[in-house]
């Protein structure tokens, strides 16, 4: 346990009794980090003008065709194995766009393009994390970073990113944490005389051995279990992967029920909505929880170690809810990424929290969202489109046709076609018709 863990940084309330916390969920992206993202995150920390910032996994898109040479997709991997289908489409689009770059400066200057030396896997890791990481670092912030289940894909192994996050000024995380991305941060009181709060960042894992995603390790638990008898204080969960009682927040409801969501794997039977009297307002359900299905005990732990009152995690783009159950709370934060899925372009946001030294418990939190920090909604590059979400499986087309807007779409379309329908049949019905006569029929002649 540490206060200052990997730089000479002590963290301390302000002389107002306040503590100030950005966390920074899935930018997931490659080498070259999209502006949008370095805008957003520039004017999140000016706005929140944080304490600490805590980053919780997903930093690195490891399955970016940057990476292709070295990705890999579940550990013990060769690198090198195959992109997922999406990623393959938007690594050809790549090419193609660099092939028509380079004939377009042919054209125009007569020369050929220089050729470009192939960078490490390292150096483009360096590239991404400065990339992210510029307006925390350039204003003296200090920063803890903890894993998701894309970061080691890359092919750099966690340890080594420890490291290579630790060269820059302000980084928190120690030399000898239990685990890359697992370890404890005390904040002190503003007199400096005893421990007011801790935070602890978890490593929640990457994929389960049988599929699925990963949860924290047995040793990752235990600790935690222990460590806040160590603080002394009240104490919050900085994680990636969310745990299976997150389920236990939400309210099973019927397949018709309007904004419904249907549940992941395990919970794929049933539809859900939020626990709207034990959460907070402004909280939104967009997609399926994507847990383990591994119960590690993390949460029991918890709740046996006393003192924790609260757990935020990441991992699912679109979810911002924050809800409480059985004397802890769970929340979101969305992506802040604009190279991976997510929710619409102005609802990218950061979470900023304020903690009170007289009762950390009785924190205020909200989204710093892309809409309202930089006043405009930011189009959304093409091929990204095919990196994550090239196809839609049944269960989010379910989740869709239950949204009203979408419903109501449907129903202005279906009540269109009808009309049309009626029209033409009308028409049909009204038009003259003539038929032959046959020999020996009645007005024949004959």
């Amino acid at each position: 346990m540490t206060g200052s863990a990997g730089c000479d940084v002590r963290l301390r309330f302000r002389p107002d009794g306040t503590f100030r916390v950005l966390q920074l969920a899935d930018v997931q992206d490659g080498p070259d980090v999209s502006r949008r993202a370095i805008m957003l995150i520039e004017a999140a920390v000016k706005r929140a003008d944080p304490d600490l910032v805590v980053l919780t996994g997903d930093q690195i898109r490891g399955y970016d065709p940057a990476f292709e040479r070295t990705y890999v997709n579940r550990r013990g991997d060769a690198p090198g194995a195959p992109l997922p289908p999406g990623v393959r489409t938007e690594a050809k689009m790549a090419r193609v766009g660099k092939c028509v770059r380079g004939l377009l400066h042919r054209h125009n200057t007569g020369a050929a393009s220089d050729p470009v030396e192939e960078e490490d896997t390292e150096t483009k890791v360096m590239r991404c994390l400065s990339g992210f990481l510029g307006p925390i670092v350039s204003r003296g912030i200090p920063f803890a970073v903890t894993y998701g289940n894309h970061d080691f894909q890359c092919g750099v192994p966690l340890e080594r990113q420890d490291e290579l996050y630790r060269a820059f000024d302000g980084c928190l995380n120690p030399v000898d944490s239990l685990e890359p991305g697992t370890f404890g941060l005390t904040i002190d009181a503003h007199d400096g005389r005893q421990t007011a709060m801790g935070i602890m960042m978890v490593n929640s894992g990457d994929f389960a051995a049988d599929g699925g995603y990963g949860s924290p390790s047995d040793d990752a638990v235990a600790w935690l279990g222990d460590v806040v008898k160590d603080v002394g204080a009240p104490s919050v969960v900085f994680q990636h992967i969310p745990p299976p009682e997150i389920y236990d927040c939400l309210v099973p409801v019927g397949r018709f029920t309007t904004n419904a969501i249907r549940g992941y794997r395990a919970h794929s039977g049933t539809c859900y909505v939020l626990d709207q009297e034990h959460s907070k307002p402004g909280s939104a359900l967009r997609e399926h929880p994507c847990c383990s299905e591994h119960n590690s005990g993390e949460v029991r732990a918890m709740k046996n170690a006393g003192g924790y009152f609260a757990l935020f995690c990441g991992h699912d783009h679109t979810n911002s809810f924050i809800t409480h159950h059985d004397g802890l709370d769970m929340g979101y934060t969305p992506t802040c990424g604009f190279t991976s899925y997510g929710p619409r372009g102005k609802d990218h946001a950061l979470r900023v929290f304020e903690f009170h030294e007289s009762d950390p418990a009785s924190y205020t939190t909200e989204l710093l969202d892309y809409g309202d920090l930089l006043g405009r909604v930011p189009p959304r590059a093409l091929q990204h489109t095919f990196g994550d979400r090239a196809l839609c499986d049944a269960g989010c087309i379910g989740d869709m046709l239950r949204k009203p807007s979408v419903r109501a779409a449907l129903g202005v379309m279906g009540a269109v076609g009808a009309a049309a329908f009626g029209v033409v049949w009308h028409r049909l019905q009204d038009r003259p018709q003539s038929f032959p006569i046959s020999e020996g029929a009645p007005g024949g002649g004959h």
